[in-house]
């Protein structure tokens, strides 16, 4: 069979009996044997209960909307009876008893689990290097990053080995991924996806979403994964927004000033273009707030985390706090710090009034237009230990994906061409509250004009 496949090609495959579901595992898992020691994107390979999995779906007729599809997850997604490490050691032999909601989800709609996936250490990164277990590296390119923290989430689709995936985004930590791997991602709406099941980095921001080859794949495995469980209490059953006939898309001025990467600035600049000669229309915008949302986010995060990490004190889970990398360390003594007497009012107090500014004014912008256009991140994919003496710099990576996050809207990653060093470039559509349904009709819109083809860097 050829790979990649789509979600649609694949069960049509296998109504027609052209494959099994288990010679499509044995598909998948060929290539992880194959490339994953070079590349270290599975943690945990789950060979047993993939085969199992697959054997169900080859004997029943349900139609499922998932049958067949073969999947891994960020490590930080519970999965019972399946090691759940975190990308830390603090978790190495963790078994988890129970599986996260959207894994539950997943492998009800007939998803096939192949395993685990590398992440930055307890999700804290944007290049995949935090992980404890080693960094995960760029199929594209293995001396570049593939983008953090779902970073073995976006490697495993552009090396093949799954066919859809799934990640967390407190701040791009699935936009980064498919942006440095030429993949669809969503970073939903807050509240959209339940978190039950998947370890906690800082509350208030995590999003659950899914990553794919194509606009229609994400769609299909975001609308089984979303929707209240009685688990999350932040979730909401929202009924989706109707798809529009028109559509208005605004350009942040604040997103397109110095420090962005020339190449990103054009594939942008093509991208409205074809948006435009697709009936879109554009207004630029100001967000004026959005020049702190990276400081504001780098005081919140930080001090959530040190609340979240609290738990593991060793006593629980096997392993003492002095298995906390140095990235964990740092930022559960920032977000210690910022909550402490004395600090809390001059640091968290205010940041938390400036995120309240920054959903002000994306709220009024989203009175004007229907989207907004932006960057995912500044630059290409950049190389692996470029930035890790210099954690300002890696956070910098973020300075785009901050204000989704902070303000709780959806956003979609879209992969648009490749830089003049043959590396992944594209761009995000972000929309109001519970508009994924018209950021998926954006984003199938401009596939189809450019006659987009799914690729993958490993043949």
């Amino acid at each position: 069979m050829d790979l990649p496949l789509t979600i649609k090609e694949t069960q049509k495959g296998l109504i027609e009996k052209k494959f099994s579901a288990v010679e499509l595992t044995d598909s998948y898992l060929e290539r992880i044997n194959k490339y994953n020691k070079e590349y270290n994107i599975f943690l945990t390979v789950s060979e047993e209960d993939a085969y199992k999995k697959a054997k169900e779906i080859d004997k029943s007729e349900k139609k499922l909307p998932l049958a067949g599809v073969v999947t891994g997850y960020k490590d930080i997604f519970m999965t019972k009876g399946i090691r759940t490490t975190a990308g830390s050691k603090v978790l190495e032999g963790y078994i988890p008893p129970y599986s996260a909601t959207a894994v539950k989800r997943i492998e009800e709609a007939g998803g096939i689990t192949l395993g685990k996936l590398n992440c930055d250490a307890w999700a804290h990164g944007s290049s995949g290097e935090n992980s404890d277990f080693g960094p995960t590296k760029n199929p594209w390119n293995r001396g570049c990053t593939p983008g953090g923290s779902s970073s073995g989430s976006g490697a495993a689709l552009s090396a093949n080995m799954c066919l859809v995936t799934t990640g967390t985004d407190t701040c791009g930590s699935i936009r980064l991924p498919a942006n440095y791997g030429y993949l669809v991602s969503l970073k939903p709406t807050y509240g959209a996806v339940s978190r039950y099941g998947v370890i906690a980095m800082a509350s208030s921001l995590d999003s659950v979403g899914p990553l794919g080859h194509t606009v229609g794949d994400v769609e299909t495995v975001f609308n089984v994964i979303k929707g209240g469980d009685g688990h999350d209490s932040t979730v909401v059953d929202h009924e989706a927004q109707a798809i529009k006939s028109k559509y208005k898309i605004g350009i942040p001025k604040e997103f397109f000033v110095d420090g962005i990467d020339p190449e990103i600035q054009k594939t942008i600049d093509e991208a409205v273009k074809i948006f435009k000669s697709e009936g879109v229309e554009f207004k630029e915008v100001s967000l004026p707030s959005t020049k702190y949302a990276i400081s504001c986010y780098y005081i919140i995060q930080p001090a959530e985390v040190s609340s979240n990490l609290g738990r593991f004190d060793g006593i629980r889970y096997g392993n003492s706090r002095e298995a906390f990398g140095d990235e964990a360390k740092r930022r559960i003594m920032l977000g210690t710090y910022v909550l402490s007497s004395g600090y809390y009012e001059a640091y968290y107090l205010t940041a938390m009034k400036v995120r309240t500014k920054i959903c002000q004014e994306t709220e009024k912008v989203f009175g004007e237009v229907d989207a907004m256009i932006a960057p995912v991140a500044p630059t290409p994919p950049f190389n692996l230990g470029e930035k890790t003496s210099d954690p300002l710099s890696m956070y910098l990576t973020d300075i785009y994906a901050a204000t989704a996050n902070l303000s709780g809207i959806p956003s979609l990653a879209i992969p648009s061409g490749f830089s003049k060093k043959g590396l992944p470039l594209g761009f995000q559509l972000m929309g109001p509250r519970f508009s994924e349904n018209n950021l998926f009709d954006l984003g199938k819109k401009y596939h189809d004009a450019i006659s987009f083809e799914p690729k993958v860097a490993l043949k």
